[in-house]
């Protein structure tokens, strides 16, 4: 393993140059000795939501227009919306002078050529023999590397200004016409970069013959994070965030009561990721688990804090919840039906290929005798859509529906006797009422399904009762 750290910068942090230099890239630790890093940088806040839909709402932006509009150009608007965006976030980094006029120069022939792409597809589209669905994955890949390729080349650029040999390191495949798998295109790019005198800028998307958002979406940039720091043999993974992993959502429990996670494993990050609140994305870390290669999430503007340091091997010195997190926008599809009794794990995989086929993501699931509730992380077209092809198939059926909220009790090790028992005691005396629970005999986690009004009660109940109650002394020590 070499000396070097592997550091993906978030959007948030992007969008703040002056934070990224001064907290991250020159901050007092290495205003010294820049090098021996890597730094992956995802696109500025808001822009992926522009060139894709947008994350949460799921408005649409160049991609969706483009994929839900055959028959309109609807998408042309949102691009000039979109160069305009992108215009104006250069013009506050470099002022107005010649780097400027690169800057622009530079991304707009992108957002130009990946114009002129998308016109001649539509056009071919226009005609029976060609099917635009066919197309749409590689769409998807080519708009969303423009975003990396903007932040990344600018930051190279204006770290230049500063006297830093930067390079820009382009994973994109934009005018590359060989197709190669991630791996031996890291490989590649790195194989002249020294490390002692040159500070690669890398972009977050990575183009490969199989496509990486097919299989991670919109976490491409950890997983191209990920390979990086396992091709190069890094000695630490570092993500900066705009937040610290903490005990629960600070605007749910209150700043003070909230406790930063000074250590934690990789199981704790998956149980995260599984509520939608990734660290890291858990094909992401696998990659540094197996290979021993410690993740640390850092807070960008608090750069004295070591922030968390996540491993393979930690478990807490003391058996107790170390986080309390969840997911709001949740439905319950339950399959109720008295033929399922000897037949269950036929109605299992039957009922998750629809699920699959829709592309909704299963937060988690129970089971009886006869009946099958997989809680879905979705939105209510797609509930909509899952359901009527359930019944269709199970016509003898009942197949329900409701909106509902999750929240977890997680930590390294849950082995407290009543802890469960506890935590049931705590919603109950705040009038919160348990629809589900589930606790693994791993006892990493505890899950309650929930009225999804009573999802920030949930929270602070927990919180409260779970958390607060130790003291966090030793934990903090280790983040300091």
């Amino acid at each position: 393993m070499n000396s070097h750290t592997v550091e993906k910068i978030g959007g948030t942090s992007m969008s703040d140059y002056a934070a990224v230099r001064n907290n991250i890239v020159l901050s007092p630790h290495h205003k010294e000795q820049p090098y021996q890093r890597i730094f992956v940088v995802s696109a500025y806040g808001g822009l992926t939501n522009l060139l894709l839909e947008h994350k949460k709402t799921g408005q649409a932006g160049v991609y969706a227009l483009f994929a839900n509009g055959v028959k309109d150009d609807s998408w042309k608007a949102s691009l000039q919306v979109l160069k305009q965006e992108m215009f104006s976030i250069n013009e506050k980094l470099f002022g107005d002078g010649a780097l400027l006029k690169q800057a622009n120069q530079f991304i707009g022939l992108r957002l130009d050529e990946a114009e002129h792409c998308l016109t001649d597809l539509h056009r071919l589209c226009q005609h029976g023999h060609f099917s635009l669905g066919a197309h749409l994955a590689t769409v998807r890949e080519m708009l969303a590397s423009i975003g990396e390729a903007h932040s990344a080349w600018n930051m190279t650029q204006l770290l230049c200004q500063e006297g830093i040999n930067a390079r820009f390191v382009d994973l994109t495949a934009w005018e590359g016409s060989k197709q190669s798998g991630l791996d031996d295109q890291i490989a590649q790019a790195f194989a002249d970069i020294d490390l002692a005198r040159e500070l690669p800028i890398v972009t977050g998307y990575a183009h490969t013959e199989k496509g990486l958002m097919s299989t991670f979406d919109r976490g491409y940039s950890e997983m191209t994070f990920s390979r990086i720091a396992v091709i190069t043999q890094a000695c630490e993974a570092i993500i900066h965030k705009e937040f610290h992993l903490s005990s629960a959502d600070p605007r749910l429990v209150g700043e003070d009561n909230v406790v930063p996670i000074g250590r934690t494993n990789y199981e704790v990050a998956d149980h995260l990721a599984n509520l939608g609140m990734e660290a890291i994305h858990p094909r992401a870390a696998k990659g540094l688990r197996q290979h021993n290669i410690p993740l640390r999430v850092k807070n960008t503007f608090e750069p004295e804090h070591a922030g968390t340091l996540i491993t393979g091997d930690y478990v807490s010195d003391k058996a107790r919840a170390e986080i309390i997190a969840g997911c709001r926008d949740v439905y319950a599809i339950e399959v109720f039906d008295q033929d399922m009794t000897d037949l269950q794990a036929k109605y299992d995989t039957e009922i998750l290929e629809v699920i699959r086929r829709f592309k909704a993501r299963v937060v988690t699931k129970d089971s009886n005798a006869n009946t099958i509730t997989h809680y879905l992380s979705t939105n209510l077209k797609t509930i909509k859509r899952i359901i009527q092809v359930l019944k269709q198939n199970y016509p003898e059926a009942e197949v329900n529906q409701r909106k509902v909220a999750i929240v977890s009790a997680i930590g390294s090790d849950m082995q407290v006797s009543g802890i469960l028992s506890k935590a049931v005691a705590a919603l109950a005396e705040n009038q919160i009422s348990v629809l589900a629970l589930h606790q693994s005999m791993r006892q990493v986690d505890m899950q309650f399904i929930i009225n999804e009004d009573d999802y920030a009660k949930a929270i602070k109940s927990l919180h409260n009762c779970l958390v607060e109650v130790h003291n966090h002394g030793s934990a903090i020590c280790l983040a300091s």
